[in-house]
């Protein structure tokens, strides 16, 4: 074990040294110095996990130089792997072994690393998985620096609106942690409808945010803009719930002619109590011992849109085993109407969060064959609570300004 360390760390080492743009080239050196590896390559999840797209070392004789062709995601080896996030080996006719291992860091799949080479015994095995995992880490640190990352998970062509609106979400789509595990997605329309989601999780608290800034295109765009903006800015201050929904509104109202729906969650990491203010937006969904339903709480107006009373926090215990979803309206309107988002929650309850999100997106994608009119956006969050402090109490609690 003490010498598999030091090839880690000899390997973490080469890869700060390369440009950030050759990880897999880093990698691939690595496994073919200690296993003889004969091809090497990364396969990128595209933005929307319908698609994936390889990139082969340098020096493969199966690269292309340049991103291959993307190819379906769907029922394909890769999607195994992906969804179990178990390795998989396969004996090939021509000889010698191909082996296929998820990249993933914290819960957020990246995509898979394939190797090709002669033999893999059990531990060449586990050394190849545990490359896998340090490339997730480097290329979570590289993509900061170069655009290649970014560029293999375009599939099609970006639009202005939908650059923008992809610059607001979150780096990574999921994350998990000894209490929780979170996964969103967001499938956008034809013509950006403004949806946004966001998270963080500080040392006692998780941070959850989905807004839905009214419009299309860049309008909307630039509409979510500001209010994400508004929204971080007092989260990194420090701010409560009802701070940043305050801020939010008030940015909308002094800097925009708009107005947007969110719902805001901060849910204590001790007790499982979340506070949350909801600003016009959806109900949340929520499972609990086998039964899907709408969590009812009061809805305040949407942020930008003048009213006589300000925002207001509720509070709603969780307790362990729920698990919590978070909709925009792009996925129960119009066509998304026809999906029955509370059956297909119940039906994918033993599912990862991360594949709930698959679920629940490609449904609705199909339901509106594949031309959306508005953003489809939703948020996972399975609680599971913490050994040292009691479940919290069922339901909505007072509301307080």
């Amino acid at each position: 074990m003490e010498n598999a360390d030091v090839e880690l760390g000899e390997l973490l080492t080469a890869a700060e040294a390369a440009p950030p743009g050759e990880s897999v080239d880093v990698v691939a050196r690595d496994l073919q110095k200690r296993f003889g590896a004969e091809q090497v390559s990364f396969l990128f999840v595209d933005l929307v996990g319908q698609q994936l797209v390889r990139l082969a070392a340098t020096g493969d004789s199966n690269g292309t130089g340049d991103r291959a062709e993307p190819f379906a995601l769907r029922g394909s080896v890769y999607d195994e792997v992906l969804r179990s996030q178990h390795q998989f080996v396969e004996q090939l006719d021509q000889g010698g072994q191909r082996v296929i291992t998820p990249v993933t860091n914290r819960g957020d799949c990246l995509g898979v690393l394939e190797v090709t080479l002669q033999h893999a015994d059990e531990v060449t095995l586990r050394q190849i998985g545990e490359a896998a995992h340090v490339l997730a880490y480097i290329i979570v640190t590289d993509r900061r620096f170069t655009d290649l990352y970014h560029l293999g998970r375009r599939t099609t062509r970006t639009s202005l609106a939908a650059e923008i609106q992809h610059q607001l979400l979150p780096s990574a789509s999921c994350c998990e942690a000894a209490q929780f595990t979170l996964a969103a997605g967001l499938v956008p329309a034809d013509d950006i409808g403004g949806d946004t989601y966001d998270y963080s999780l500080d040392h006692d608290t998780l941070h959850l945010s989905i807004t839905d800034a009214m419009g299309h295109d860049t309008d909307s765009a630039l509409l979510a803009t500001l209010l994400v903006g508004a929204l971080r800015r007092a989260r990194r201050s420090g701010c409560d719930t009802l701070k940043q929904a305050s801020e939010a509104h008030q940015a909308l109202l002094r800097h925009a002619r708009g107005l947007a729906t969110g719902l805001l969650l901060c849910v204590d990491l001790e007790t499982g109590v979340c506070e949350l203010v909801n600003a016009g937006h959806p109900w949340p969904l929520r499972l609990r011992d086998g039964a899907v339903e709408e969590v009812r709480l009061a809805v305040n107006l949407p942020f930008g849109v003048a009213a006589p009373t300000p925002y207001r926090v509720q509070e709603l215990g969780l307790r362990p085993g729920d698990r919590l979803v978070l909709v925009t309206d792009g996925m129960q309107d119009r066509g998304a109407a026809a999906v029955d988002l509370a059956a297909l929650i119940r039906d994918t309850r033993a599912l990862h969060p991360r594949e709930t999100v698959r679920v629940l997106t490609a449904a609705v994608l199909d339901a509106c064959r594949g031309q959306l009119s508005d953003d489809a956006t939703v948020m996972v969050l399975d609680w599971y609570g913490t050994r040292r402090a009691e479940p919290s109490a069922d339901g909505a609690g007072s509301a307080r300004r």
